[in-house]
This record gives C-alpha cells, structure tokens and sequence, in this order.
C-alpha cells in the first residue's frame, strides 16, 4: 500500500485569521479526505503508519485542543464538511488511544485528554475507560507530573501563581469528570486531597469555586465505572472529617473550610450514599463518615430551588384583564431563561435558545441537559445556532407626551481607603494573612518579645524631667479668701494611711532595699509577705512604688526628711505634762502649776451652767477633783459632772 501524505498542521488563531475563506474550505476539505484515508486501514498498518509518521498525532492533538479552548463554530465553523471533519478526527483519537501498541505521546498529555474530555462530553467517557485499561502506565506516567505540580501550588497558598493553577484545575475537572480512573489516580495517596482542603483556606473566591469543583468531582468518580472504589471512597471521607476537625479547633472560622463548603452547596453525601446503596457497597463505616461529614454543614446552606412561578388570580373588581400584560410577563420570563442559558453556553443565540424552550416546554433544567449531553433532536440540529432574537420589542405607547426632567445623577460614594496600596492591588501578598499571624504564638511569648517595647533611655529621662513635688497650689478654700478658719482636718484619715504605708514602705527599703527585687523567691519570703500584710498592697504595686523611688530623688529625700531627719517623732517623750484646767489662788482663772491644783475645794470663778457658783459645775466653783481617779469616782471630774446632772434634775422635779 502507498504512503499516505503527512498531516498539515492546524493553524493558530493568529493565522486562521489571515486565510481566506476558499484556503479554509481547501484545508478542512484535505484534512477530511486523509482523515478517513487512514480510518480505512486496519489497526496494525494504522499503528505502524502513525510509530513511522508522527504528523497525525501532532495534528490532532492541536486540532483537539485549540476546537476545545474556543468552540466548534468558532474555530471550524458550523458547515457540513466542518462537522465531518470532526467526527473524523474523534473516530481517528479514538482508535489510536484504544490500540494494543501504546498510544502516541501527544494524545497522552494532560491538556490533551482535559480538551478531548471537554470537547466530547457524551462519548469521551467510554473511550477514556477501555484506553486507561490497555495502558494504564502509560497515562499514570503522564498525569504523574501534573499530580506534583499540582499539589506543590496547593500547598504553596497565596505564593502561587493563582490564575495558572485556577486555570489548570478548570481544565483537569473536565477530565476527573469523564474518567473515574483519573478522579481515582489523583486521590490515591493524601497529597492532592490534603493539598485541595490547605489552599481553600488562603486564597480568592473564584479559585475555592474551582477547588470545590474538584473535591467533588473526584469523589463522584470513585463511583463509577466498572469497579467502584467505595473502600477508597471511605479512607478519603475519613480523611476530611479529620482536616475538617483539625480546621474547627484551630484558629480561624470554622464555616470557612472545603469540607464545611462542599457539604453544604453540593450534594455530594446524598448523591454518595444514594450510589453506594444502589451498588449493595453501604457498609456501616462507609455511612458513620458520611453522617459525621453531615455535622459540618453551615446554618442556612444548601441549594435553594427558585421561587416557582404562580399564576395569580384576577381581581374582577378592577376590570378585565389585559392580554398584553400576559404577554409582556411571558416574555420578561422567557428572557430571564434565555439568559440563564446564555451564561452556560455564551455561543448560542438567543433565538436558538428560544426555540429550544418551545421544544422542551420551558424546562431550564431539560434544556441544560440536551445541551450538555449533546443530543438535540435532528430539526433542532439543523437550525443555526447563533440566530438572534430581532431587537424589535413591542410597547404600550402611553398618551402622556410631556417631556420629563432629567434624573439627577446618582453620588458618587467615596471611602478613605480609595486609593491606597489594598485598593491599587499593590500590597504585598506577605502583608496579608487570614485570622492570627502566628496563631502558635502565645500572651507569655508576646510579653517576652522586646523588639517592640519602648526605649528604656527614653522612659528615663522623661521621668527625670517628672518632678512629683511639684503641683500646683490650691487656694480655694484659704483663710484670707473665705473669712474664716479652715478644717484642715477633712482627709486626715486618707492622708494617715496613705502616710503610714508610705512610712512602712521606706523603712522597709531603707533596711533592707533587697525586699523590693522582682524575683520569685524574693516575693515567697517572709519580709515581703509581712510588708504585704501591713501595707494591703500587691507585690507588683510594692515592687513599683520601689523603682519610682530610686527614680525620684527628690522623693527620697523628702521621706528621708519626714521619716529619718529631726522631725521625725521616735516615742520617746521624757516629760508628759498635764492639760488639765486649774484655778489659781487669786481666783484669776489662770492654769496653776500640778502642785497648786492637787486637790482641796476652792470658791471662786464664774458660775457654770447655774444660777451662780454652782457647785462643781460651773468653771469658776466647784470642789477639786482628782482629775486622775477612776471613772464614775465623785472626786473626779467625770463624776462631779455626773453628780451635779443627778442634782439638777431632782431640784427640776
């Protein structure tokens, strides 16, 4: 048999745009005829024409991908022989993966088999499956670097190139989802899993939508297929029950990880459980970790079905109904439904997507999955799929024609953070940190971190510059001002024992300044607890006031001048002298030696609270008393008093 000619490259976006459109159909129509060129032969000339000629798969792995990364339409177009081509060139990857010699090592690269994954959607899976069994190793091989790679940006956080690893994570769901053996190959081990549940914690919203996606994909793989792995399925579930407790003990929210998340938005566990059952594999520990994954749902999650629509009954009392509102509520409706669709499929029109409604009775859900599944009805096929709505849109011309003034425009709102390093995305992503810094790091390491306490010169010398003696008089109650005689004598009790504290406190410091030292053995022994006994004060407040003193001087002599100079009262009195009143003999009233008034009666003097000289009861008459009697004595002054008021009231009665 003849040679049959190399494959022309397929040209990039760049240069597609440069052909004309009769060089386009030329290629699409050469591609198509060697395409099926080499359908036509049998497996063994097919497998030594592709080891021999390596421009097939070089042809279709870039076909495959660059159809993948766009859309059919918009790379090949939606013409007859376009679509020919592309069966072709599914038929032609097919068979190369499916053959008993390996396949060629382009159509076995990751980007490849994501692409042909996304590509064909209903049929990859099947093919996927029997070329993973023919040759296991040689996509375990393949996918092996990706798996590292992977993990490493995962671990890795918010020092990674997120957009590359977003970008590379979308693209492997699309295969995790068409093959079970490939979700199972990036679950074996705890590597990856553990990698998924770590970024989640540190990284943006679109890339944890991503993550999400992958966690659940790959548990969903597990099964199906042929051979589920539930075993498998078990060990991962236990796996993140526990990074789910780790993650709840630990510092940061406990609603803000990957197992909270997936449980909660996806149906992961009632699709897991539903599967397992249906394959007699629900075991009891396979749904004790599925019940115990059930605990970490968030309040308030969950899929929420929209409101379904209810036809309302017409009020007859306010007329007839208008057909035309009908009609506008339907399309308003229809429209919100075409763009649902639109943001799933961007490259339908929505004239398309209309008529698809129409055919399937206005199911979103129905919809979605012909689309996705690919399996339209032959009349829909046919129709072009970028037809578009006409603009036209019929209205209710109201007869009020008065021009309306112009809306105000709406304020700007602006915050005091516009514009600043967070705001520009200028910020270095090492600033920024979820929950605590160092959530290891406890109050004691804290306290022993001197690196930003202040400087000890600087305290210093602003308590040098401090002089406690110095405050400000006040004058408000003198004597000059008031007129009058001041009661110095209102605090006397607070200014007494905070004077004897104090006293207590320097005596201490002047015997024996050690008592005062921050030390743990110093704060066990004896003097200090003593000192704190007499003072009521803790040993922080002992230990302070010592340290302000030995800043103070001025303080210190002051004390030292109250408390150890000649003002200082010792106890030692040597003579005691008698405050005791005594009429002199001449009856003057003048206070007498202790010797002329020892005792004797004596006259004289003005009469008390009598009429006249009373007897001892005024302050001029009255007997001598012994002023140092015991007390209730009549011979003392006590008792003279106590006489005399017993005799006023007998004479008053």
């Amino acid at each position: 048999m003849a040679t049959l000619p190399p494959f022309a490259s397929f040209p990039s976006s760049t240069w597609r745009s440069h052909l004309t459109p009769q060089d386009w159909n030329a290629l699409i129509g050469a591609w198509t005829t060697l395409s099926q060129a080499y359908l036509a032969q049998a497996d063994a000339q097919l497998s030594k024409a592709v080891s021999k000629d390596d421009s097939l798969p070089a042809f279709l792995s870039t076909f495959i991908t660059e159809i993948a990364e766009a859309s059919p339409a918009a790379t090949i177009g939606s013409s007859t022989p376009a679509k020919v081509l592309l069966r072709a060139a599914f038929t032609l990857t097919a068979r190369l993966l499916t053959l008993s010699s390996p396949p060629p090592i382009p159509l076995t690269t990751p980007t490849f088999l994501a692409s042909f994954s996304k590509l064909f959607r209903k049929n990859a899976p099947a093919v996927l499956t029997k070329a993973w069994k023919a040759h296991a190793a040689a996509f375990e091989t393949s996918l092996a670097g990706l798996k590292k790679s992977l993990t490493q940006s995962l671990e890795a956080g918010m020092k990674a190139d997120l957009k590359s690893l977003e970008s590379r994570l979308a693209g492997l769901n699309h295969l995790l989802h068409a093959s079970p053996d490939a979700a199972a190959f990036f679950l074996a081990g705890s590597d990856f899993s553990d990698g998924l549940v770590s970024a989640f914690k540190i990284t943006n919203p679109p890339l944890r939508k991503v993550l999400i996606t992958t966690m659940y994909v790959c548990l969903i793989g597990l099964t199906e297929g042929e051979t589920p792995r539930f075993g498998m399925l078990a060990d991962v579930l236990f796996s993140l029950k526990s990074a789910a407790e780790t993650h709840k003990a630990g510092p940061l929210n406990v609603n803000d990880s990957l197992v909270a998340e997936l449980v909660t938005v996806t149906p992961v566990l009632k699709q897991l459980l539903k599967r397992a059952e249906e394959k007699g594999a629900a075991s009891t520990a396979l749904k004790t970790r599925i019940s115990a994954l059930e605990g970490f749902k968030k309040p308030g999650g969950g899929f929420m079905r929209p409101k379904r629509l209810v036809k309302r009954k017409v009020d007859k009392g306010k007329g007839t109904a208008d057909p035309a509102d009908a009609q506008a509520e339907l399309h308003i409706h229809r429209q919100s439904q075409i763009a649902l669709i639109q943001d799933l499929f961007p490259d339908l029109g929505s004239a398309f997507v209309s008529k698809l409604f129409d055919e399937f009775g206005d199911d979103t859900e129905v919809v979605t999955s012909h689309l996705l599944e690919d399996d339209l009805p032959p009349h829909l096929r046919a129709l072009n799929r970028g037809e578009q709505l006409s603009p036209k849109i019929e209205r209710r011309f109201s007869h009020d024609i008065a021009p309306r003034p112009t809306p105000p425009q709406l304020p700007q709102r602006h915050n005091v953070f516009d514009d600043d390093e967070l705001d520009r995305l200028d910020l270095d992503v090492s600033k920024l940190h979820f929950g605590k810094r160092n959530p290891e790091k406890t109050a004691d390491d804290v306290l022993k971190d001197r690196s930003t306490a202040p400087n000890k010169a600087a305290i210093l010398s602003a308590l040098a510059a401090f002089d406690s003696d110095d405050d400000e008089r006040d004058d408000t109650y003198d004597a000059d001002d008031v007129g009058g005689t001041v009661d110095a004598g209102a605090n006397e009790e607070a200014d007494g024992q905070n004077d004897a504290s104090e006293e207590t406190l320097f005596k201490a410091f002047q015997a024996d300044p050690t008592v005062f030292d921050r030390q743990a053995a110093t704060r066990r022994g004896q003097p200090r607890a003593k000192l704190r006994e007499e003072t009521g004060m803790t040993d922080e407040a002992i230990e302070g006031w010592a340290v302000m003193l030995s800043r103070n001087p001025a303080q210190k002599r002051r004390l030292e001048a109250k408390y150890s100079g000649a003002a200082a009262f010792t106890g030692a009195q040597t003579e005691l002298r008698s405050t005791a009143w005594r009429a002199s003999p001449a009856g003057s009233g003048a206070e007498e030696s202790e010797q002329d008034g020892a005792g004797g009666s004596s006259r004289g003097g003005r009469g008390g609270r009598g009429r006249g000289g009373g007897r001892g009861r005024g302050r001029g008459g009255g007997r001598g008393g012994n002023v140092a009697g015991p007390t209730g004595d009549k011979d003392t002054g006590g008792g003279a008093e106590e006489e005399g008021s017993q005799q006023g009231l007998s004479s008053e009665s």
